[in-house]
């Protein structure tokens, strides 16, 4: 595995900027998660590091070496598209083989079926080794996708949005087992998502992304404690962050036009009154839509809250984040 730095790297294509002066550094052995929107940017990064697009600007070293002038094939990266791209006259054993018999690679035989072996064992596909690609479901058509990445040992494997079309418990077993993977072979990841639960429960580090920009770079917990923008905050935390009026509660440093609150920040109990207008049982905790001055509000109660739809409840903030008017973060000192 290698580290993977990306510096000033600009593309554009015709008017529209895809990546804007984007400056990153994956390290060796990181499970990096690019989150973001439809159009962020970072579907363009990967093709950026695979080599299936160049930069405008901007370099790419993948251990030591420039890769700009390298071919995909010579830059010994791996890459899972959303999209299953499997051979479908073949089974799941050839598929899973093709990589590793590629004339790059030259790889033995004996080395071929070991490797085949372990990564269908490690994926839950031993069964359907003998399998035609299309007598498989759509989940486990995915995991012989991710196996056929799995089976190489890249300088880095680059994953663009590999479990977005799997149903929610595949979805939630394979981002266990890609974190399990990753953490016992020390392998070096750069994945695309625009699901939060997947970049707060997969990542060593997140890089946020809008419009081509990498607003911030950080650990899922830096970037959920310390966001340096709205864009930011609202990227990661469910349910989403709350953002009023600066003043609603009272005095706001100056500069600042609105006020962000994670649903727990809000103290229930004291303070100043709400009004509970919807109440959501989820189980394990319960969330609850207040209306405070015309502003709607979600925090969340304990599971066996006895507050209904019309009740008033008071609240204040705690450890709030404060904006201005561009929704960039203005730092408040504490005494």
């Amino acid at each position: 595995m290698a580290e993977v730095t990306l510096n000033g790297i600009t593309k554009r294509f015709g008017a529209d900027t895809a990546l804007d002066d984007v400056t990153m550094t994956i390290p060796d052995g990181a499970f990096v998660v690019l989150l973001g929107p439809t159009g962020a940017g970072k579907t363009t990064t990967l093709r950026m590091v695979s080599g299936l697009d160049r930069p405008d600007s901007g370099s790419i070293t993948i251990g030591d070496e420039d890769v700009k002038t390298l071919t995909p094939a010579e830059r010994n990266v791996a890459m899972v598209f959303q999209q299953y791209s499997l051979y479908p006259h073949l089974t799941v054993r050839q598929n899973l083989e093709f990589p590793l018999k590629s004339p790059l690679l030259r790889t033995p035989k004996a080395e071929i079926d070991a490797k085949v072996v372990r990564v269908a064992e490690t994926l839950q596909i031993s069964h359907k080794l003998d399998n035609k690609a299309t007598q498989l479901s759509g989940g486990e058509m995915q995991r012989v996708s991710i196996g056929r990445a799995l089976v190489r040992n890249p300088a880095i494997f680059l994953m663009d949005e590999p479990l977005s079309s799997l149903d929610a418990k595949l979805r939630a077993d394979l981002r266990i087992e890609l974190k399990s993977i990753q953490a016992n072979t020390g392998a070096t990841l750069l994945y695309v998502t625009h699901d939060q639960i997947e970049a707060m429960t997969m990542a060593t580090h997140v890089g946020v992304l809008d419009h081509g920009r990498l607003v911030q770079f950080g650990s899922p917990r830096e970037l959920y404690e310390d966001p340096v923008s709205i864009y930011a905050a609202s990227r990661l935390g469910q349910p989403r962050i709350n953002i009023l009026p600066a003043d609603i509660f009272g005095a706001a440093p100056a500069g600042a036009t609105r006020i962000g609150l994670r649903p727990e920040h809000i103290i229930q109990g004291e303070g100043q009154e709400a009004r509970v207008v919807r109440v959501e049982h989820l189980g394990d905790q319960t969330r609850l839509h207040l209306m405070f001055r015309e502003h709607p509000i979600v925090t969340v109660s304990d599971a066996h809250t006895t507050l209904n739809e019309g009740d008033a409840l008071s609240i204040r903030p705690e450890s709030a984040y404060y904006f201005d008017a561009a929704g960039n973060r203005i730092r408040v000192r504490t005494q």
